[in-house]
């Protein structure tokens, strides 16, 4: 799909959205008992679960331990059927996945209150079940809720979402074949009530103005993912409220 070919001449998508208009979110928190935390999500056709467990003490070798703040410890995962390509996958997951695995470590040591925990460690695990673009962003959204329901104090919400462009149109959350037109991809993190980038990357150059298009899209976008994460988060907590009650 050429990047001319993302708009229609009415100004639709091929999926029928708006170029700001996000995919149909669906979330709910508490998925697993077993976890301090969990979380799972659907962002159009991508599905994401975070499961998080801490803080708790260093496992493994206690020199890794940090005097004055909790290890954030990730683990990312595309599972094996999540995409229509049937390839053998390594058993502790390939190259991109560390490099994911990275990025969600220091997107979350960004946010969460990790001075609150010292010589202790946060243990965040993240599955795409399904993927159909933007499936780190909705391993960050789940991720987030995890730690929620972990009871792990952050400092904001972190709230990611995907931009692109059709010729100078910004284009917020892009579905899979979006992203297989090959054109820029931007990938953001973002806190929303400071406005503080926890991530942010971008697939190709831009100029400054098409650059600002695509951040502010994105950042909309992010905003918009934030009313949404923070209903799943207040029914969640009138859901325990009523538990606790009976």
């Amino acid at each position: 799909m050429a990047a001319a070919e993302l708009l229609s001449d009415e100004g639709y998508r091929a999926d029928g959205r708006r170029p700001a208009e996000l995919r149909k979110v669906r979330a709910r928190m508490g998925v697993f008992e077993q976890a301090d935390g969990s979380a799972y999500i659907e962002q159009g056709n991508t599905k994401a679960l975070a499961v998080v467990y801490g803080p708790h003490e260093m496992r493994g070798s206690r020199s890794k331990a940090l005097p004055d703040r909790a290890l954030v410890h990730c683990r990312y995962s595309l599972a094996t059927f999540s995409t229509g390509e049937r390839r053998r996958r390594p058993p502790h997951g390939d190259r991109q996945s560390a490099e994911l695995a990275l990025q969600l470590q220091q997107t979350f040591e960004a946010a969460i209150l990790t001075h609150l925990y010292p010589r202790s460690q946060i243990d965040i695990y993240v599955q795409i079940l399904q993927a159909d673009g933007g499936n780190y962003c909705a391993g960050v959204n789940a991720a987030t809720l995890a730690v929620m329901d972990a009871g792990i104090p952050m400092r904001d919400y972190v709230c990611a979402s995907t931009a692109g462009l059709a010729e100078d149109t910004p284009l917020a959350d892009l579905s899979s074949p979006e992203e297989a037109a090959g054109g820029p991809r931007l990938v953001l993190a973002l806190l929303p009530a400071t406005g503080q980038m926890a991530l942010l990357q971008l697939s190709a150059r831009l100029h400054q103005e098409r650059l600002e298009a695509a951040l502010e899209a994105a950042g909309q976008a992010c905003r918009a993912l934030h009313a949404v994460l923070d209903r799943v988060v207040r029914q969640r907590l009138r859901e325990v409220t009523a538990a606790l009650g009976d």
